[in-house]
């Protein structure tokens, strides 16, 4: 499975194709996305300097990168244009970084690169989405500011996880992670999510996402008693390959009601745990249910999306 559409919302606002045609009417109210595909006529850097040309570029407060190159190519450019052009986009709050879907280029495919010269640039960021792990790297973060941030990826290093983890995001308060899988790069185990699940970091944290995961059971396990249930208010373990393992160390937790929200949509749960998980007293989301996949003695659970 993939991602095979571009969200009409971003950061709250609706999303706007920007052509040079048009231009940037409503920088304020829109979310303007930036793409190429094999058949445009620019570059993204091309798009890109036009767009900065712009005179309403100043007022632009969020924005969307798509399909940067038809290639195989590297976000670097993108990411260095971003960062020279810092001073004409003083008021961008809000920026998603890899808006490519799954009939544009696999996740897996996607080609990011060192992310870091843009938390200098960019310091007022609130909103920060990332799509794809391969050759990124977040470096040593510092954004007093972002509020939310997010990672999607089919396989997540651990390396990028101990980089937020370190990281300095004390106005955090929504973190989602797209653990992915193994097969394509998702080493990421239990033990390096532990300074998460301690509640030692980001104290205005209210949504924690550990999704897309191998190992849900496993992180189900782990949070089950974790001091970071008594803080958030939602808990979000959807489009991993949770089965009932971790539904019932989740149904022990005394500290599972301290939740508003528990989502654990698309799962391999049994009709048992789903009936039990129904009568809890906060919401649960347990939509898209799975089967799971046998051949001779072994089982098979996918997560959502992985290549």
């Amino acid at each position: 499975m993939g991602i095979y559409h571009h969200d009409e919302l971003f950061a709250g606002k609706p999303v706007v194709e920007y052509t040079t045609e048009i231009g940037i009417v409503n920088p304020t109210e829109s979310s303007y996305r930036l793409s190429v595909d094999y058949d445009s006529e620019y570059s993204i850097v091309d798009l890109l300097m036009q767009f900065l040309a712009d005179p309403n570029v100043s007022k632009i407060t969020s924005l969307i990168i798509g399909q940067w190159d038809a290639e195989d190519g590297s976000s670097e450019p993108v990411v260095q244009l971003l960062v020279d052009a810092s001073p004409k986009l003083p008021n961008l709050t809000a920026l998603f970084l890899g808006d490519i879907t799954g009939e544009e280029y696999e996740i897996s495919w996607i080609q990011q690169s060192d992310l870091s010269p843009l938390w200098n640039a960019y310091p007022q960021l609130e909103y920060l989405r990332i799509r794809g792990n391969e050759e990124l790297s977040f470096g040593e973060i510092k954004l007093d500011r972002l509020k939310t941030l997010i990672v999607e990826t089919g396989g997540l290093s651990v390396e990028r996880v101990r980089e937020i983890c370190q990281g300095y995001l004390p106005q955090l308060e929504h973190l989602e992670l797209w653990l992915g899988t193994d097969d394509y790069g998702g080493d990421t185990t239990v033990e390096d999510l532990a300074p998460i699940l301690s509640g030692s970091l980001f104290p205005y944290l209210q949504y924690l996402g550990l999704k897309n995961s191998h190992i849900a059971d496993r992180i189900a396990i782990a949070i089950a008693n974790a001091t970071i249930l008594v803080r958030i208010k939602v808990l979000d373990l959807s489009l991993g390959n949770l089965g009932d393992i971790g539904a019932t160390a989740l149904l022990a937790s005394p500290l599972i009601n301290h939740l508003e929200k528990l989502d654990l949509h698309h799962h391999y749960l049994s009709e048992e745990s789903i009936e039990k998980l129904e009568k809890l007293s906060i919401e649960v989301d347990l939509g898209d249910p799975q089967e799971a996949d046998a051949d001779d003695d072994e089982e098979y659970r996918y997560i959502a999306v992985s290549e």
